[in-house]
């Protein structure tokens, strides 16, 4: 089954689920700042759209209340979220992605060693 592509609003959603643990709508809608805080109606219906899309589901009833919790990881979206992009720039094209890391300044030289050493990881599971 191909991974949904998840909006920002659904990852805000995600987040809170990821920080707080399992929450009701109103949890949820009240870890948002409060100014540019989206309606409460807005939250329900992004939560009911990330549950059809099977990445939280309803835990438990309390009350009228449903409680919701993640069932994709932090790890998982932010994956599929980079999937994403790389697949903008076509196969074999990450080599794009890192020159602008680079260019902004936002890769250093103990993220290029990170990665190596997960690059080394990897060839030696894929061998084995």
């Amino acid at each position: 089954m191909p991974h949904p592509k998840l909006t920002k609003l659904e990852l805000q959603v995600l987040e809170a689920l990821w920080q707080k643990g399992p929450c009701s709508v109103r949890e949820i809608q009240e870890t948002f700042p409060e100014p540019g805080r989206p309606a409460y109606t807005t939250v329900q219906t992004t939560v009911y759209r990330l549950e059809r899309k099977k990445v939280l589901r309803c835990v438990k009833r309390i009350s009228n209340a449903n409680i919701f919790d993640a069932v994709i990881s932090r790890k998982d979206a932010q994956g599929r979220l980079i999937d994403e992009l790389l697949a903008l720039f076509g196969r074999g094209k990450a080599k794009l992605v890192m020159a602008h890391l680079v260019e902004s300044g936002e890769l250093t030289l103990d993220d290029v060693k990170e990665a190596e050493r997960a690059l080394r990881k990897s060839r030696k599971e894929r061998s084995q």
